[in-house]
């Protein structure tokens, strides 16, 4: 895959404008060099601790032979099913690499009962699970964790003999006791920035990726993003996600070209600039998306190449880029720092992740079972004057902004409720407007930070469903089916409170399939 970057349209003006700034203040030079106080003063403090990923090398250099070393053991002994369980940055990683080098990595990041089941009771013989995450404490993961330690201990295989943990030196997780194996990642990255990191290393060289070639690629353009010269392809890209008037920015790969990038690039610039009312809002789509077919007005559409096209029209706006997965994760983490700079916010924090997490617990320990506002067949509506889907839909669709976005969060099986993702497009066309959607409860790792923090711009349905098979976490009070009710639940009413006021309808399924169908007939 060659390495390109071309700009058009307004994306190019705004190249133009900025880059002299960029070079003038030497913000590849001072990223690379991990200044912290490339974002200002009150950025100062986190940044001061989250710039270990612009130089993984060393690190990666360190972990590769270890982790080669048990892929080889796991092999030995037939445990050739890696699961990974991880939210956000510490799944979607993984997910890009391993589909890049067309390798089998299932991944749990769910706490829909149906779809953890389903990845707990396959082929648990030859199952091998990493579990991720960099505080040690995150609800899902040690939820998943606990599933698949009954499992294990219920079919008599030893957990650890089949438990991997990948963490940050020091969290709750980092204890050999009881496991296979301990890997530590840097804490000095944040988890949307730590794809050459354990966390993406780890879980993609298990399942067979070939990680070495991933890293060595990462280190093509080491050098290059550390310039200040107009040759520095990050200062490129991250002037164009900061076009003026244009803050969403559609992500379409074109035919086979890393498949799955749009998805782990839309957490990293979401989670990273969807803050103090400002942000680019990243959504990923397909070169088929309705919004390419009369693109609005604020937005940039980017495409990702195996290979740039001959011929690009330099009067339309957009970004065409191809790079090798390893340097792509590269110049997206600068542009993305990059970006941050222009738009004066810090890259690195999420404040306003927590406050869903906080609603989450807050309804497990005293939930409330609220009524319906109305009932249409098998949907449940909740936050509407409506009483029919339909009606509730223009509702909702009628508070859209003129700037504003759409937002679906399915909190549902992914892999058995797939045919929902058709919604995307179907409101695409209705509302002529960008739309995301997100499966529930990973987006609130992604881009839940943007939906709160970012500008007041979004318009959000939720999808939730009755469980009629739910699944028992062990030792706990609560079931998964009620966790992820819980979870859309606390996260809808932080959208909707007073500080943030955003239009939330959510639509309850009392039967998974003819809800669906309903949803899809309503949406067209």
């Amino acid at each position: 895959m060659e390495l390109g970057l071309v700009t058009s349209g307004e994306a190019l003006a705004s190249v133009d404008a900025l880059l002299p700034k960029l070079i003038e203040a030497k913000v590849g030079s001072r990223i690379a060099a991990q200044d912290p106080t490339v974002w200002g003063p009150a950025a100062e403090a986190e940044s001061a601790i989250r710039l270990g990923w612009v130089n993984p090398f060393e690190a990666a250099g360190k972990l590769i032979p270890a982790i080669l070393e048990l892929r080889e053991e796991l092999q030995q002994e037939n445990l050739t099913r890696i699961v990974l369980c991880g939210m956000g940055g510490s799944s979607l990683a993984p997910e890009v690499i391993a589909a890049h080098d067309e390798v089998d990595l299932v991944i749990c990041d769910t706490t829909d009962p149906s779809m953890v089941k389903q990845i707990v009771e396959t082929d648990l013989e030859r199952t091998v699970v990493v579990v991720s995450s960099k505080s040690g404490s995150t609800v899902e993961t040690d939820s998943q964790r606990r599933a698949f330690t009954a499992a294990f201990q219920a079919a008599g295989i030893d957990p650890a003999t089949r438990l991997v943990l990948v963490t940050d030196p020091g969290s709750p997780m980092d204890n050999p006791e009881g496991v296979r194996a301990v890997f530590n990642a840097d804490p000095h990255v944040g988890g949307r920035y730590s794809a050459l990191t354990a966390f993406g290393l780890v879980p993609s060289g298990l399942a067979g990726a070939d990680i070495e070639a991933l890293v060595e690629e990462s280190g093509l353009v080491n050098d290059v993003l550390a310039s200040d010269d107009e040759d520095n392809l990050a200062l490129h890209l991250g002037a164009a996600m900061a076009t003026a008037g244009r803050d969403k920015l559609l992500i379409a790969c074109v035919g086979d070209a890393l498949p799955g990038f749009g998805d782990w690039a839309e957490q990293l610039i979401a989670e990273s600039t969807g803050k103090d009312g400002k942000g680019v809002l990243p959504v990923a789509a397909h070169v088929d998306a309705p919004e390419l077919k009369n693109l609005p007005a604020d937005v940039v559409p980017l495409f990702v190449y195996d290979e740039l096209p001959e011929e690009i029209d330099e009067e339309a706006t957009a970004v065409h880029f191809s790079a090798p997965l390893g340097t792509a994760f590269m110049i997206f983490e600068y542009a993305t720092a990059v970006a941050g700079y222009l738009l004066g916010i810090s890259p690195f924090d999420q404040p306003d992740v927590e406050a869903a997490k906080v609603a989450a617990r807050s309804m497990l320990e005293a939930p409330a079972a609220a009524e319906p506002d109305a009932v249409d067949g098998s949907v449940q509506l909740f936050g509407t004057t409506a009483s029919t889907l339909d009606a509730a839909l223009d509702e909702l669709t009628a508070q859209l902004p003129e700037d504003g976005y759409f937002a679906i969060q399915a909190y549902l099986n992914r892999t058995s409720d797939s045919q929902l993702q058709a919604l995307r497009d179907l409101f695409a066309e209705k509302t002529g407007r960008p739309v995301t959607f997100g499966w529930g409860p990973r987006f609130l790792h992604s881009t839940g930070q943007y939906h709160k923090g970012g500008p007041a711009q979004g318009v959000f349905l939720q999808i939730t469903a009755d469980h009629q098979d739910d699944l028992d976490i062990p030792d706990r009070p609560y079931s998964f089916g009620s966790l992820i009710t819980a979870q859309a639940i606390g996260d809808g009413a932080v959208l909707s409170d007073a500080e943030h006021n955003r239009p939330v309808l959510r639509v309850n399924l009392t039967d998974r399939a003819a809800g669906i169908a309903a949803l899809l007939e309503a949406a067209k």
